[in-house]
C-alpha cells in the first residue's frame, strides 16, 4: 500500500535542502534519514533521505544525490510516497489510514444510511469525508469527534451524529438582527 507522506516545497539554502509539507502523523518514522521514498511524478525518484532537521518550525530534508539549490528546486511540488504494509495500523488508537476509511458505510446513530466514504479530503484545519449518497449526490462530513462518533472497521461503517443541515435541510437559522427594523 502506498501513502503520500509529504510534498516537497521550495529549496532552502544552497546545499540541496528542501522544505517539506508533512502529510503524515508519523514523520519520525516515514521521513527519517535512510528512508527510501517513491515519488509523484515517478521520474523524480525514488529518493533516499540523507538528512533531516527542523528549522524555524519547518522540516528540512536533503536527499542523496541532491547537492545544490538547482537540484533541490527541480524537486518542488513532488509528492513523497512511502510503501506501507496494508495490515499496518497507525500507532495511536483513534488514527486511521485513508485506505482503511474508503468504502466504509456511513450511518447516523439511529441507523439511517447516508452513503459510503468515497474520498478523504485533507484540509489545513481538518479532514473531511466525501460521502457518496445512493442518489448520486455527495455530502461532506467533517472528520471530528463531535460528528464522527464511531469508526468500526470490523463492521465496515462510520457512525455520525450530524448537526442540523449537514445531511438534510433541517438547519436552524439564527439571526441577531431585529426583523422589525
Amino acid at each position: 500500500m502506498q501513502l503520500v507522506v509529504a510534498r516537497i516545497g521550495r529549496a532552502h539554502g544552497i546545499k540541496g535542502e528542501v522544505t517539506v509539507e508533512v502529510r503524515t502523523d508519523e514523520p519520525e518514522l516515514r521521513l527519517a534519514p535512510g528512508a527510501v521514498l517513491l515519488t509523484d511524478p515517478a521520474s523524480a525518484g525514488p529518493l533516499t533521505i540523507a538528512t533531516g532537521r527542523v528549522h524555524s518550525g519547518r522540516l528540512l530534508l536533503r536527499f542523496e544525490g541532491v547537492t545544490d539549490r538547482g537540484g533541490a528546486e527541480a524537486l518542488r511540488n513532488t509528492l513523497l510516497i512511502a510503501e506501507v504494509d496494508p495490515d499496518e495500523l497507525p500507532e495511536e488508537e483513534d488514527e486511521y489510514y485513508d485506505h482503511q476509511l474508503i468504502d466504509l458505510d456511513v450511518v447516523t446513530e439511529d441507523g439511517t444510511e447516508i452513503g459510503r466514504i468515497a474520498e478523504i479530503s485533507h484540509l489545513p484545519s481538518q479532514d473531511l469525508f466525501v460521502v457518496a449518497r445512493p442518489d448520486g449526490t455527495e455530502v461532506l462530513v467533517p472528520f471530528v469527534a463531535e460528528i464522527v462518533t464511531d469508526i468500526d472497521l470490523a463492521e465496515q461503517r462510520a457512525v455520525i451524529a450530524p448537526p442540523p443541515g449537514l445531511i438534510d435541510d433541517r438547519a436552524e437559522i439564527a439571526s441577531s438582527r431585529d426583523d422589525s427594523a
